[in-house]
């Protein structure tokens, strides 16, 4: 593991392979870098330079008070890839990861190639993240409760990223007994705030940026997938899409081998003409909701 810090902040990180394909492979929300444990390797042995992050707030990253929006997240990956070389990327952002990676594509469009997102709907919607967030997001005791989480209800809790039936890792349950409440809690609302603001598909489409778009088909915490896949596609011009079977939430780590081949796959083409944006965008809501909340 490497530490990169810039204003303050340090952000884990971890490199696979020395080649002139630089692919950089951002987690989701509750989970950290070995998400793509199995998937980085196989790339990297393509020839590729693959490159793991963890977000502020998760795995090896620093866990501050603050910092946990979308936009703040994809600048804190920018500076590291820029102190790093790195440019004209292939960007995989799952889940939380994947607004995180069409925002490094606005932010920093010559840091990225193309875009790879895997199980992150374009809209916000009430999806099901089990027992566990839903208490965390609770008035009043979802802090009170975050401190005192059994690893047997976090692991419950992380069932419904997964296929059913799949085990989850002893890993992302450690992750998430050492990520604190005010990381949790800001993250998954900075998410929301990130997507009601304007939506991913509509992003995409203004960045002119090949996308690719990677569901589960057993998916437990978004629904109607195939659905969404679709939304995408009428959206971003020359969008390609890909629903895995026998994968939930997390094909990247349930079906590891498949996720690397669609991504080494992706043929090269001419970037899309950017859509401008005729659609106004909706007042960013900085308030948070008493009511629990409930992310993808």
């Amino acid at each position: 593991m490497e530490k990169f810090s810039y204003k303050g902040h340090e952000l884990a990180y971890d490199e696979y392979g020395e080649g002139d394909r630089p692919i950089v492979l951002i987690h989701g929300l509750l989970m950290n870098r070995h998400m793509f444990d199995h998937v980085a390797p196989a790339l990297a042995e393509r020839g590729n330079r693959v490159i793991t992050l963890d977000l502020l707030g998760h795995g090896g990253s620093e866990k501050p008070k603050s910092g946990y929006s979308v936009s703040n997240q994809a600048d804190l990956i920018a500076q590291a890839l820029a102190k790093l070389g790195v440019s004209d990327a292939e960007v995989v952002g799952h889940s939380l990861g994947g607004a995180v990676a069409v925002a490094l594509a606005q932010q920093s469009p010559t840091l990225v190639n193309r875009v790879f997102i895997v199980d992150t709907p374009p809209t916000h919607e009430e999806g099901d993240l089990g027992l566990v967030a839903k208490l965390g997001f609770a008035p009043v005791i979802g802090e009170a409760f975050w401190r005192i989480k059994p690893d047997f209800a976090v692991r419950k809790g992380l069932e419904v990223a997964f296929a059913p039936g799949f085990k989850v890792p002893d890993e992302f349950v450690e992750d998430v007994d050492r990520m604190t409440f005010s990381a949790y809690d800001d993250s998954a609302g900075g998410f929301d705030d990130y997507t009601k603001e304007e939506p991913l598909d509509q992003r995409m489409a203004e960045t002119g940026k090949p996308l690719m778009v990677i569901m589960g088909a057993e998916e437990q915490i978004i629904d109607e997938p195939t659905k969404r896949l679709a939304e995408y596609r009428a959206t971003v011009p020359g969008t390609q899409t890909k629903l895995i079977s026998g994968a939930g939430h997390s094909p990247n780590v349930e079906k590891p081998a498949e996720t690397a081949a669609l991504v080494l796959g992706f043929p090269s083409a001419a970037k899309p003409t950017p859509k401008p944006n005729h659609r106004p965008k909706l007042q960013k809501t900085v308030q948070k909701q008493a009511a629990v909340r409930k992310h993808p």
